[in-house]
């Protein structure tokens, strides 16, 4: 999954390098230098985060002697146990599609004449995703549901990924990609009656992910749950930040107790 998420990074900002000629006709305005500079962080926090998880302590096969469910949480317990090979397979077809979603945008003449734009903003919130993801598994160590799995097969339950739970990766990515392309889409359209059929595709693609997850022992519930909700603040959020007439803005701000950023709401 790392792999493919700096693949894409590269291969957006890429594209937003070779394209520059840009139209006026956008509801966005971005700093090139900043917003550059944040991407360059989010892809930094990826290979950061990525080298924590590959040098995590690995579960062992003493580990999964007396292994009991009832140590996972009763609102997530009936998942303790859940393996499906195919199911894995499965979730990865929605994954991996919801990547080049985005390219979608490219038929909507405004969009295609500030792609350099949209595709800045694309990269941005698809590395702070990954920044946030690859930060957040490698510093927790939550077992996945299939440890728990006597059916499925040792290597499966002794995976070097195998604490990486907590928070459901494939859904965030995939929700912060196709709640990108409903926003971006909501805002180059104003009055689309496509609007909502945009927005109903965006939610339902990330739900099938978490859901094809959950079946095959990759993620709990609340992991499906904080990753969804994380990924879809990520897609909309970064559009709705940089546009031009944005009713929600971060700002410095500074206390006596804290020096950090406030979100700040124009009514």
């Amino acid at each position: 999954m790392k792999k493919v998420l700096l693949l894409w990074l590269l291969v957006s900002q890429l594209w937003a390098i070779t394209a520059l000629g840009q139209a006026t006709t956008t509801p966005y305005q971005v700093d090139w230098l900043r917003d550059g500079a944040i991407t360059a962080g989010g892809i930094g926090a990826t290979v950061i985060g990525s080298t924590i998880l590959l040098n995590k302590e690995r579960l062992t096969e003493a580990d999964l002697i007396g292994l009991d469910k009832d140590e996972v949480n009763r609102f997530d317990r009936f998942l303790a146990g859940e393996y499906s090979e195919s199911a894995e397979n499965a979730s990865d077809y929605p994954f991996y599609g919801s990547f080049v979603a985005p390219l979608f945008l490219l038929l909507d003449k405004d969009v295609r004449q500030n792609a350099p734009q949209v595709y800045l903003l694309y990269g941005q919130a698809m590395s702070i995703a990954g920044g946030l993801y690859a930060l957040t598994a490698g510093l927790t160590k939550r077992k996945r549901p299939s440890v728990y799995a006597e059916n499925a097969p040792l290597d499966a339950r002794l995976h070097k990924y195998a604490t990486n739970s907590f928070y459901a990766g494939h859904t965030a990515a995939t929700a912060s990609a196709t709640f990108f392309v409903a926003k971006v889409f909501h805002d180059f359209n104003p009055g689309s009656p496509a609007r909502p059929f945009v927005w109903a595709a965006a939610a339902a693609v990330p739900a099938t992910v978490g859901y094809l997850r959950m079946r095959a022992g990759k993620h709990f519930l609340s992991d499906n749950i904080v990753g969804y909700a994380v990924g879809a603040g990520i897609g909309i959020l970064v559009p709705e930040l940089h546009r031009r007439d944005a009713r929600i803005s971060l700002a410095p701000d500074s206390t006596a107790l804290y020096d950090g950023v406030a979100v700040v709401y124009r009514f």
